[in-house]
């Protein structure tokens, strides 16, 4: 495993077990409850698929780990465009978002790629 592939595992296992305890820390309006709770499902999901794609190097795992850090990331959009939403919301929001881009890019680059060798 890469030192790449490895510190993306760890930046997108970091987030979801923030997204674990999404319903702890929401006050049930930010986010509402219901986001919060499919964000905590996305985060089991997405731990059991961190575990495959580290212990196995599983390419799909990876790529449903990818995929469901992806669709919490498009869960927090909304914070920057309802009024209601708190300025510290809307900030975690988008270190979330970013972080989940670098941990992709991570994963992504530092996977192995089967792509055959090109004679000189």
């Amino acid at each position: 495993m890469s030192r790449n592939l490895r510190a993306g595992l760890i930046v997108l296992g970091v987030l979801s077990l923030l997204d674990l305890l999404t319903p702890l820390l929401t006050d049930g309006d930010h986010p509402p409850m219901s986001v919060a709770i499919g964000s905590a499902a996305i985060g089991a999901v997405s731990l059991v698929c961190l575990a495959f794609a580290w212990v196995r190097d599983s390419g799909k795992a990876l790529f449903g780990l990818i995929a469901l850090r992806l669709l919490s990331a498009l869960l927090s959009v909304p914070a920057f465009f309802i009024d209601a939403v708190p300025a510290v919301a809307s900030a975690a929001a988008a270190v979330l978002i970013a972080l989940t881009l670098v941990g992709t890019v991570l994963c992504l680059s530092g996977s192995r790629r089967t792509t055959p060798a090109v004679a000189p």
